[in-house]
C-alpha cells in the first residue's frame, strides 16, 4: 500500500505532487466511497492466526473482510496435508472470493 501512496485509512497521499501513481491505481485497488482505495486482494491461509495479524496491523482495516479465507487448523508445515486435505477443503471458497473480486 505504501509504495502506491495509499495510507492506512485507504486514502491516496501524494508525496511531492507526483500523481503518476494514480494513473494505474485501478489495477491494484478498487475505489470506494469517499475517495478510499481498497486493495484488490484475496488473502488465504490454512490457519486464522496469520490473517488476524494482518487485520490487526496498520493496514488491516483497508482490506475487504470477506476477502480473507482461512481454515482452522493449519497444515503444520506438512505439504501433503496442506495440499490434499486442509488446503483442498478451502479451494472452492478461495475460487468464489477470487471470482467475486474479479467481477467487482
Amino acid at each position: 500500500c505504501d509504495e502506491h501512496g495509499i495510507d492506512p485509512t485507504g486514502k491516496y497521499v501524494s508525496e511531492g505532487g507526483n500523481d503518476t501513481q494514480l494513473e494505474r491505481i485501478n489495477v491494484y485497488y478498487n475505489e470506494a466511497s469517499g475517495g478510499r482505495y481498497v486493495p484488490r486482494a484475496v488473502l488465504m491461509d490454512l490457519e486464522p492466526g496469520t490473517m488476524e495479524s494482518i487485520r490487526s496491523g496498520p493496514f488491516g482495516k483497508i482490506f475487504r473482510p470477506d476477502n480473507f479465507v482461512f481454515g482452522q487448523s493449519g497444515a503444520g508445515n506438512n505439504w501433503a496435508k496442506g495440499h490434499y486435505t486442509e488446503g483442498a477443503e478451502l479451494i472452492d471458497s478461495v475460487l468464489d472470493v477470487v471470482r467475486k473480486e474479479a467481477e467487482n
